[in-house]
């Protein structure tokens, strides 16, 4: 109803039925009374559109041709000196610090960043070192698959492997020794692998002695006394009792450190 006045420049009424809407806006409590605020907030919007399409600026448009002229006047130009190849088309002489000076004075109106230099030269930009595709290889059956093993897992197992065939062997020669010097007398087995101030000694020499009997190469029986003793089996005996299946069989002992004292 009252359009027209709010579109009349000098006339505040737009102005005071929004802070009239805003007072209002505080009690809404219903959606109705939502949408209506709503639909009077695109009316006033509308409203305002218009009000500032017919608003007439008194600025005047962007001379061109005068900003040069004015700017050619900033710079110097000396309209006395003529030439007809003038770079400028002005028909007239720009002195040679022209573009400075205008350079000089635009600077004052314009932000920009400190200039950076380089302490050493700038880096050069090379390409980087494509990496070589390493082609994945098929996964074994778990069945066929070998574990890979560490390097240095692998030196201590061979360090270990190694060290204990030397212990072997030179229990060996020790029993071979024994025997050759009185092959009438039995070495009791307890005698030779018990060692009575270190049990863990014991359960070494144990151990080593358990590769001479799984390889053959000694063999444990009893005596007269029901006691066990040790002695090396002949090469060539050694060689027909493995021709033959169950010629050697292994057992197991159970030692703690009770038995062992």
């Amino acid at each position: 109803e009252n359009r027209e006045a709010m579109l009349n420049s000098r006339s505040n009424r737009l102005t005071e039925a929004l802070e009239e809407a805003n007072a209002l806006f505080d009690g809404v409590c219903r959606a109705r009374e939502a949408a209506l605020d709503a639909q009077f907030l695109v009316l006033a919007s509308n409203i305002g559109k218009e009000k500032a399409n017919e608003l007439h600026s008194e600025m005047s448009a962007f001379d061109s041709t005068a900003f040069s002229e004015d700017l050619l006047t900033f710079m110097g130009i000396n309209r006395t000196e003529e030439t007809d190849d003038s770079e400028d088309g002005s028909g007239g002489f720009l002195p040679i610090d022209a573009w400075k000076k205008l350079g000089e004075e635009a600077l004052k109106y314009f932000k920009r960043a400190p200039v950076f230099h380089y302490m050493l030269g700038s880096f050069k930009s090379e390409p980087p070192v494509p990496k070589q595709r390493i082609e994945r290889q098929k996964k074994a059956s778990r069945g066929k698959a070998e574990q890979a093993m560490p390097a240095q897992l692998k030196k201590m197992e061979e360090s270990h492997q190694e060290a204990t065939e030397k212990e072997v062997e030179r229990i060996l020669r020790i029993l071979q020794t024994h025997f050759e010097n009185d092959p009438n007398i039995p070495i009791g087995f307890f005698d030779f692998t018990f060692d009575p101030n270190s049990f863990a000694h014991t359960v070494e020499n144990l151990f080593h002695v358990s590769f001479l009997i799984r390889d053959g190469l000694a063999r444990i029986k009893l005596d007269e006394d029901e006691l066990p003793v040790i002695e090396p089996t002949k090469a060539s005996g050694g060689a027909e009792e493995d021709s033959r299946a169950g010629a050697r069989n292994q057992v197991i002992i159970k030692l703690d450190q009770r038995e062992w004292q």
